[in-house]
């Protein structure tokens, strides 16, 4: 079975804002250099090695579907304005004893703000709205600069 790029995948998964969104978020990806594997409905989003997130497509209503951006790494004292704050601190990722390993989660300070029972993977974006992504494009670029 051929995997498929992943605009095709959100072409033939997504749909209406969803789709608008996904796509931009991938345009931005790709504008960056960022590699993306081709890959069913899931894809770990490296730049020099360093994981920046995780995306998972499946189009369905059940968690995490029908897609979800995974932000992993450290946002204790970066800059930034306070709408990326409030985004950010709303999409925390409780520990969910998911396997990644990282059950019973961890403390964690994101943006100034103290958070418990933390996973891995520390936010959460779930079918994101435009506000969504331009705050999970705040994050990979800060992820981006700690590689530089």
């Amino acid at each position: 079975m051929t995997k498929k790029k992943i605009e095709e995948v959100i072409n033939e998964t997504l749909k209406d804002e969803a789709q608008k969104n996904a796509l931009d978020f991938i345009a931005f990806l790709r504008t960056k250099e960022i590699p993306l594997e081709e890959s069913e409905n899931y894809w770990e989003v490296k730049y020099k090695d360093k994981g920046l997130c995780f995306i998972w497509i499946d189009g369905t209503e059940n968690m995490p579907g029908p897609w979800t951006i995974w932000s992993n790494g450290d946002y204790e004292s970066f800059p930034v304005d306070e709408d990326v704050k409030e985004i950010a601190w709303a999409h925390v990722n409780p520990c969910g004893n998911c396997g990644a390993n990282c059950s019973p989660g961890s403390k964690k300070t994101i943006f100034g703000k103290n958070f418990n029972n933390i996973c891995n993977s520390v936010m959460a974006f779930t079918n994101p709205e435009s506000a969504a992504i331009e705050c999970v494009k705040k994050l990979v670029e800060i992820r981006m600069s700690e590689s530089n």
